[in-house]
């Protein structure tokens, strides 16, 4: 095949959503819409309120951030190609795709696992913990933000330069793997590289996570006081937010590994989709309402818009 006639791929999935098109496009547009207010709203109110720059709400207006980024990268595209006769997308479009959401992945474990280490410092070095991630605050955010771009970069300028024979991807957006699976020359060395980055972008992120917790529970156990329990407690949002994301990497790896033609056309589009949708939804809301802190700053700073705009 003259693989120079490639210039678009076509999103295979969206068939199941053709009788119903109109329902689909109004849950995804509402679920982008709620998934934009909680996460501006959360952002605002860290950003407006001097009380909250402290360095697990600075980490969290970045996690929100990055949820924004991700959801950004499907929904605008997922949103455009229900109301698509033809669900095709450029190589350009898709590739770029591809980079945005696997660094919105990379990104959001690498919050969490800092996150997981300021929650280390905070209960097991309490007395030096606003020095310790004062001095390395900065340098955490540059780092869980470059550091991923960076990591898949090298993978991905692999993908870009590969020569595409196929032009079916068998889901609703692009993803690496599945470009690769489009290539006409051998992809064997591709995969055994693909897999190398992966494991040792994650092994890192996933020691972190269970170090710090590790140690957490160690401190919380030997010391069996009132206030190291009350200090466990403000880890409930962020062992929540690690438990919602790790649901969407295995729904992602069991759809790359199972057999999906067995599945049901919903099961497989809620594995799908749960990756970029559910933690963006999910986890302003989890930190919401598990933060008091937050709840009082938001109440007060909207309460002091309205009496501004009612003297007005």
């Amino acid at each position: 095949m003259n693989v120079s006639v490639v210039t678009f791929f076509y999103l295979s999935d969206y068939y199941g959503m053709m009788e119903l098109k109109p329902l689909y496009f109004c849950t995804f547009l509402i679920l982008y819409i709620t998934i934009l207010t909680e996460n501006v709203m959360l952002v605002g109110v860290i950003f407006l309120e001097k009380s909250l720059h402290e360095p697990m709400y600075v980490l969290l207006c970045n996690l929100a951030v990055n949820e924004l980024l991700g959801s950004t990268a499907l929904l605008p595209a997922l949103l455009t190609n229900i109301l698509s006769h033809t669900h095709q997308v450029s190589v350009l479009f898709c590739q770029t795709q591809v980079f945005a959401i696997h660094t919105y992945a990379m990104i959001e474990f690498t919050i969490l696992a800092v996150m997981s280490y300021d929650r280390f410092v905070a209960i097991c070095h309490p007395l030096s913990y606003h020095a310790m991630m004062s001095e390395r605050l900065v340098k955490l955010v540059v780092f869980m933000w470059i550091y991923p771009c960076v990591a898949f970069g090298f993978l991905f300028m692999f993908t870009v330069q590969l020569p595409y024979c196929g032009r079916t991807i068998e889901k609703l957006y692009c993803v690496n793997y599945l470009l690769v699976k489009l290539v006409c020359t051998d992809t064997f060395i591709m995969n055994i590289f693909g897999l190398l980055t992966v494991v040792i972008y994650a092994v890192p992120q996933l020691v972190m996570i269970f170090y710090s917790y590790g140690h957490i529970l160690k401190i919380c156990i030997q010391s069996f006081s009132g206030s190291k329990f009350k200090a466990l407690r403000t880890c409930t949002p962020h062992i929540l937010a690690v438990i919602n994301y790790s649901i969407g990497c295995f729904f992602e790896l069991a759809q790359g590994r199972l057999d999906s033609r067995h599945m049901s056309y919903s099961v497989k589009m809620f594995m799908s989709l749960y990756f970029l949708v559910f933690p963006p939804l999910l986890n302003a809301v989890i930190y919401g309402l598990s933060a008091k802190i937050i709840r009082k700053r938001f109440f007060r700073l909207f309460s002091r818009k309205k009496r501004q705009v009612e003297i007005m």
